[in-house]
Formats: structure tokens, sequence, C-alpha cells
């Protein structure tokens, strides 16, 4: 049996995907309506909208099988996120992949699949729709065009529930987006004693762009911004516009004094970027670090509430010496 390998983004994957908060949750007829479309389209005992986590495939919908997940060291739709395209073993048990998979070898005893990854607006693949046969079988064109344009459909709800954690300008989680996240990584931290940070942005002087160059022009700054932050953080760090011109950028395994150091990096790369956009304006920033303390800081809002001091306390230093 071949287990499938990681995606080379499995990091930025795995936080889109739990940043959707749709790990779990209860059974919507959104997606049973296309798994239900799929088996009658296609004359299948088995559809399957599956989500694959860290070490598990959980299926947001599922018609014909009688479990919620499987491990994802033996999942098929685990091979799917791997490309870009329809994933089809017309016979399982003549593929030296999936021969003496527990799957192929025992119920739901597959020969046949076809699965299609389901992406997200960065392009990471977070699942598949799938469809599955206890007989060998071959999809003809017409076939393969109807299960990418119902895949299509399943990529459309899930695009759904993503825009309600999104920001739509920059593209990075919105601060509910944000909260969700950094809940899961904080229980982490605490549970395994690692440190965190948080760090609280603020652009300076952002009225100034917009009165001066327009509010088109205050967007590509806002995308900019964005851009060189994603750029100069590690792609384990969890970032956000929390709103307006305000940023949020969780950092786990960093304690305040690198945390510090690493804002001291990202100024440089930033003033850099300054030098030589040529733009007419500078992109400046105020902020505030705050070290986890689970004892203090009880929720996630408790931290950015108190990031949010610092920041105004950074500015209003900025503000005397100018």
């Amino acid at each position: 049996m071949e287990r499938p390998d990681k995606p080379q983004d499995e990091v930025t994957r795995l936080k889109t995907l739990r940043a959707l908060n749709i790990l779990d949750t209860l059974p919507e007829e959104r997606f049973d309506r296309l798994t239900r479309l799929a088996i009658r389209l296609f004359g299948v005992p088995i559809a399957l909208v599956s989500l694959v986590d860290a070490d598990r495939q959980w299926f947001k919908s599922s018609v014909g099988l009688g479990v919620d997940e499987t491990p994802r060291d033996i999942s098929f739709c685990g091979h799917t996120i791997l490309g870009n395209d329809m994933f089809i073993i017309p016979d399982a048990t003549k593929d030296k992949r999936f021969a003496d998979n527990p799957l192929v070898l025992n119920d739901p005893n597959i020969r046949f699949y076809a699965g299609y990854p389901l992406k997200s607006q960065n392009g990471s693949k977070l699942g598949t729709l799938c469809i599955i046969d206890k007989k060998a079988r071959e999809l003809n064109k017409d076939d393969l065009e109807a299960f990418q344009d119902l895949a299509s459909m399943v990529e459309q709800e899930l695009l759904s529930v993503q825009m309600a954690t999104l920001d739509e300008l920059t593209k990075i989680s919105n601060r509910r987006g944000f909260v969700m996240l950094a809940e899961h990584c904080l229980k982490v931290c605490t549970r395994h004693q690692i440190p965190a940070s948080l760090v609280y942005i603020d652009l300076d002087k952002f009225k100034i762009i917009n009165d001066n160059f327009g509010h088109t022009e205050g967007d590509r700054a806002l995308i900019a911004f964005t851009e060189q932050i994603k750029s100069a953080f590690r792609e384990s760090d969890t970032f956000a516009r929390l709103g307006g011109d305000e940023f949020a950028i969780l950092l786990t395994q960093t304690k305040k004094e690198v945390a510090e150091n690493i804002l001291v990096r990202f100024k440089k790369s930033l003033d850099k970027y300054n030098q030589e956009s040529d733009c007419g304006y500078d992109l400046l920033f105020s902020y505030g670090i705050v070290e986890f303390n689970p004892e203090k800081h009880a929720t996630v809002e408790a931290l950015l509430k108190k990031g949010d001091l610092l920041m105004y306390d950074c500015k209003r230093q900025k503000a005397k010496t100018q």
C-alpha cells in the first residue's frame, strides 16, 4: 500500500481548512444534496464530500458509508489532493498503490474510485468530492465533465463558508477567522507549554494615503502591506486583517524578545519595499507585542485587547517625537 504524501503547502492548507470551522460539524443540506445528486448521476453506492485533516479524512457529507472519518494514511482522497485534476482508480485491486489497502480488502470494499480536489481561494486543496463503487468501472467524457461541474458546486459551497472568515480585499483571515485559528493554536500552546506572542499592527498615516491618493490607492496599499507580511513571516504564523488598517499576527514557538527581533527585520524589509516601490508614500506602522500567558489571557479577544493598547502606546510615543 502506498501512503499519500503531504502537499507542499500542508501548513497553509491545514490553517485554511481549520479557519472554516467546519470540521466535526453537523450535516448540511447544501452539501448533502450534492452527494445525493452524485449518487443519482453516476449510479454509485457511495458519494462523499471529504475534508482532509492532519491525520484523518472527515466526511462533511456522506451517502452510503457508515462512518464519519477514516485515517488519512489509508485514504484515496489523500492522494487526490496532491494533484489539480480528477484522480481515478478504475479497479483498486489491480493498482499496486491500493491493492492491499484496508478499504479495498475490507468494508467498503472499494474497487472504483473517482475524486476531484476541492480548492480554496488561496489554491490549497481542502478535500475532495468523490464517488466510490464496489465494482470496477470507467467514466466516459460526459461523466468527467458532469463530475467536474458537481465538484465546482461543492467548491462554491465551501467558498461561501470561507468568505465568512476571509477578508475580501487582502484574501487573508478577517477578525472572525483569526479568532477561530488563534483559539486552536493557543490551546495547543497551552497543552504543550509552547511560547506564543501576538503582534497587533496599525498602519501610520493611512488616512493621508486615502485623502491624497484616493481610496483605490488605499486599497492597493493594504494589499501591498499584506503581501509584505506574507513574505516576511513564517508559513506557520497566523495573520489577519482585523478591519480598516489594523492587522494581527500570532507567532507560535516565539517569546516576546524574539518577536521584537522579527519585527525589526520586518521593518527593514518594509523600508526596502518603500524605497523600491516609488508610489509617492511610505507604508509605516506602529505595533504592540504581547507574550501569551494562559493565566492572564483567557481568550483571544483578551490578547487582542492588550495588543491594541500597547500598539496605541507606541503610536503616542511616535507622535511625541514628531
